[in-house]
């Protein structure tokens, strides 16, 4: 249902002398003698009202004057143009209702990170914040667009687990009734169940991750898409990640180049990625890559932020690394034929330092081998025999990814640090608000 009163974005094309109702916040106000300057905001953007007490009653002007930044406010009016005016137009106010006054508000401008973090419900109001959630909410868009186009269910997996995906080190134990359980790493193994009925199938949930590190690209709790598909190679995989991904920056390009310009984007950056296919490079290449650049890297090493940084510097797009050294992948990963000391692994890494974005693989559909890898990494056979029987009962190849979706936001705004891709960021020593 539409609503009872204009935006702010429809207002800005009306002709001069047309009527609005404006609902909104104050976002600049300043007083003129018996005028009133006054700049509304909502989702839409900004536009300039003038309230003059010869228009207005007794009442509305006593209420106008006590106006407040972040008040808010019911504004009726008759749309004139004005080239002084954000947006060149501005509403010429008739009658005001002030809904709520705002105390003094506590957020100028020069506040410090962690004084933003503890008013983060205010900073969300903040023009940049807003800017970032219109992109990341269209990132999300297309991407399930893409998705159901292309015949990809999306399920409901489940949050609260008995069992570690990622590594036991980074789990969030909680306690469930009178058992011990743990908050989702991944969807993956119960997108993998699925896959025998459903067969492409994909969920976004959010993932947790007890990280002791603070880095500006990791969050203790974030939204993962993820995808698992039947009969799927590693190579097929890929093709799939890279044309989502295409397209969804094709569309946060063509849909919010208002939003990205604002935040400062070099949006010619962001074309390179809108063709594919991307580029990809081996695990052994792009060591032989670090060390030309004087890294002091082995092979069997992770990549660790400097190193992805260092290797974005030769792409203009995304690209992939592939082959990775088992040792330092998780035990689902398929070996790679002939070659058993490296597997069928991939990450796509995105250009300009920003890193990781997605990372994938074809999984080990063996159960003799994959029961083997369990039992190397030390996980207890028990609590996987679930998972096992997957492989008992009609396995089949099979293939998928996991996306950070805070990590593409963070590329596609070109922002500095993934704390502002996300309304309320989790990460060690930040639970507040």
């Amino acid at each position: 249902m539409a609503p009872k009163w204009d935006l702010v974005a429809d207002a800005l094309k009306k002709v001069d002398g047309e009527e609005v109702l404006l609902r909104g916040w104050v976002h600049w106000i300043h007083k003129l003698g018996k005028k009133m300057f006054i700049r509304v905001r909502d989702h839409t953007g900004i536009i300039q009202a003038v309230a003059e007490k010869a228009s207005l009653s007794n009442e509305e002007w006593k209420a106008v004057k006590k106006l407040t930044r972040e008040s808010s406010i019911e504004i009726r009016g008759r749309v004139r143009s004005d080239p002084r005016a954000p947006g060149g137009k501005e509403v010429v106010a008739t009658s005001v209702k002030v809904f709520g006054y705002s105390p003094p508000f506590p957020i100028w401008g020069r506040e410090d990170v962690d004084f933003l973090l503890d008013h983060r419900h205010l900073w969300l109001r903040s023009r940049r914040m807003t800017a970032i959630m219109k992109v990341r909410e269209t990132i999300l868009s297309a991407m399930r667009e893409w998705l159901k186009r292309e015949g990809w269910w999306e399920v409901h997996p489940p949050i609260l687990t008995a069992s570690a995906v990622e590594g036991g080190a980074t789990l969030f134990e909680v306690k469930y009734f009178d058992k011990k359980a743990y908050l989702s790493q991944s969807a993956q193994l119960y997108l993998e169940a699925l896959i025998f009925s459903l067969e492409k199938v994909w969920s976004l949930t959010p993932s947790f991750r007890a990280e002791k590190s603070r880095t500006r690209r990791h969050l203790a709790e974030y939204w993962h898409l993820e995808l698992e598909g039947a009969w799927y190679s590693m190579e097929d995989m890929m093709e799939v990640a890279e044309e989502l991904v295409a397209y969804a920056v094709r569309r946060a390009v063509e849909e919010r180049r208002e939003e990205l310009e604002f935040l400062g984007r070099d949006i010619s950056k962001l074309e390179p990625a809108f063709e594919t296919p991307y580029p990809r490079i081996t695990y052994d290449e792009a060591i032989e890559i670090l060390k030309r650049k004087g890294f002091p890297i082995s092979w069997g090493d992770n990549l660790g932020a400097d190193e992805e940084r260092a290797l974005t510097e030769e792409f203009e797009k995304p690209f992939f690394i592939t082959h990775f050294p088992k040792k330092i992948k998780a035990f689902y990963m398929k070996e790679a034929p002939g070659r058993p000391e490296v597997v069928l692994g991939f990450d796509l890494l995105a250009p300009e330092g920003y890193g990781e974005i997605i990372g994938g693989s074809e999984r080990e559909e063996n159960i003799d081998r994959l029961l083997e890898r369990i039992r190397e990494e030390g996980y207890d056979p028990a609590n996987y025999e679930w998972y096992l029987d997957l492989r008992r009962y009609g396995s089949v190849p099979h293939s998928g990814f996991g996306l950070g979706l805070e990590r593409v936001v963070m590329w596609v705004t070109g922002i500095d640090h993934i704390r502002d891709t996300i309304p309320f960021p989790r990460f060690r020593g930040r639970i507040y608000p």
